[in-house]
């Protein structure tokens, strides 16, 4: 516990040193090397895993049990996702990463947007990849390439992604650090990463705590990988669609 109020404070003098240089981005570069990016806590929510990144607990993983939950019919009228997948503004010949895909309930309807182009459906859960396979082959969309990952690395073709897309997805990330430098290093200049995620500005929204995020939030642990902030989609009923470009 003293050394993470140690880090925490080095930390704190890297950042204000970081602004009054006028060089923020790298001092926070620095500032989150190995051992200054997680703290662990022994009290914690019982959804979360006791581990913080930028105060911000990390939450349980939802497993493959609940797959029926991913494409229950109701869905369609709670998050939208066809004005999802407009407002995503895709080109026939993109190449889209669908990460912590589940079942697929995205990467199948992106699928016939990108008809040049290809979706990976990224999920670290082998049993979620089973999953998938089964639903592509009962839907004949060749265009959709099941990958496991694993909790640092989606296992992407390195520049080859046009959009990352993570519907409800990210927060449970255990490693969200590691993930996005992979995920960045997947995405082609200019790429976009695209997070859907239930508004935790909102305390009227009835989904836990620990699986909403705030803009606030969201746009600090991107800038902490390099991604530049360019839009907040509105329009979903209870969802954030945050826009993000590698430069």
């Amino acid at each position: 516990m003293l050394r993470q109020k140690a880090l925490r404070i080095i930390v704190t003098i890297l950042l204000v040193l970081g602004f009054w240089m006028g060089n923020f981005s790298a001092v926070l570069s620095v500032a989150l090397a190995d051992g200054f990016v997680y703290e662990e806590r022994s009290f914690h929510s019982p959804d979360g895993i006791g581990k913080f990144y930028f105060d911000r607990e990390i939450a349980h993983v939802m497993g493959h049990e609940g797959a029926d939950w991913l494409e229950r019919p109701r869905r369609s009228g709670e998050e939208q996702p066809q004005k999802v997948i407009t407002a995503l503004d895709l080109k026939p010949t993109d190449v889209v990463a669908d990460i912590g895909a589940g079942t697929g309930y995205f990467s199948f309807r992106i699928a016939p947007r990108v008809p040049q182009g290809k979706v990976f459906a990224v999920d670290v859960q082998p049993e979620m990849i089973e999953i998938l396979n089964e639903l592509k082959a009962k839907k004949h969309l060749s265009n959709v390439e099941p990958l496991l990952s694993s909790v640092t690395d989606p296992q992407l073709p390195k520049n080859s992604v046009d959009l990352a897309l993570m519907v409800d997805a990210y927060h449970e990330f255990e490693y969200p650090q590691e993930m996005m430098r992979a995920i960045v290093q997947a995405l082609k200049p200019g790429g976009r990463v695209a997070l859907v995620e239930y508004r935790g500005e909102n305390p009227l929204i009835l989904i836990k705590a620990l699986h909403k995020m705030t803009q606030v939030q969201v746009k600090k642990e991107m800038a902490a990988i390099g991604l530049t902030y360019r839009e907040t989609r509105n329009g979903l009923p209870q969802q954030h669609l945050m826009i993000f470009e590698k430069p």
